[in-house]
């Protein structure tokens, strides 16, 4: 007999491996092609998913470790979100919606909530504590920023926006497989190679179609 725990597991897995397939072939495809909009939906949709069975299963065993994945999630699904969402407002003065407002809110909570979880990790001697301040700190940085972009009214590049927030989720969804299944290498280093990694991606990608960036200007 299947449990709701084994179901949640195994949907959660499978969603993941359909994301990391989706998303590779959106990143490979080119930027606004038909190809490249499938693939970009279905990895949206399967990280929806992705997030979404993160609930029960800690619920049902909240665990140090299903604990820091919820967190984790809302960090991840955040990104897949407000990067779809940058298509969806990319008319100048599109306003944020109520769910665009309560999406970046949760994430600065929950991403303040893991980093300051992470320091005291660090302060213990705890090096896992390092992969909890560079992940929250990047999310409560995002959210900060687009919660002040909201409160503003600031009209933001819905391009740069877009390509940064898309590739950083893919990033999150590599760093799961990177941890599942690299047994060879310290822990920290399966967790923030794939962010070593992208990130210059994401600098490539931003000099290449809107011309910002650490990169702007050197093609």
């Amino acid at each position: 007999m299947v449990t709701a725990e084994t179901a949640a597991l195994w949907t959660h897995v499978a969603a993941g491996v359909v994301a990391l397939i989706a998303g590779g072939v959106a990143l490979a495809t080119e930027k606004g092609g038909r190809r490249h909009r499938r693939a970009g939906r279905v990895y949206v949709a399967s990280m929806a998913v992705v997030v979404a069975t993160v609930l029960p299963l800690f619920a049902l065993d909240p665990t140090f470790f299903r604990t820091f994945l919820l967190l984790v999630a809302v960090f991840s699904g955040y990104l897949a979100f407000s990067g779809a969402r940058a298509l969806a407002r990319k008319r100048p003065g599109d306003d944020p919606t109520p769910a665009d407002w309560a999406a970046a809110a949760v994430v600065v909570v929950a991403c303040v909530a893991l980093g300051a979880w992470g320091v005291t990790f660090v302060a213990g001697g705890d090096s896992f504590g390092v992969v909890m301040v560079v992940f929250g700190g990047i999310g409560g940085l995002l959210g900060g920023s687009d919660l002040r972009a909201y409160w503003q009214g600031t009209d933001r590049a819905w391009l740069v926006d877009h390509l940064s927030r898309m590739v950083a989720a893919y990033i999150a969804t590599v760093t799961a497989v990177s941890v599942v299944n690299a047994a060879m290498v310290p822990e920290v280093v399966a967790w923030l190679w794939p962010t070593a990694v992208g990130v210059p991606l994401i600098w490539y990608w931003q000099a290449e179609y809107a011309d910002v960036g650490p990169l702007a200007g050197r093609s």
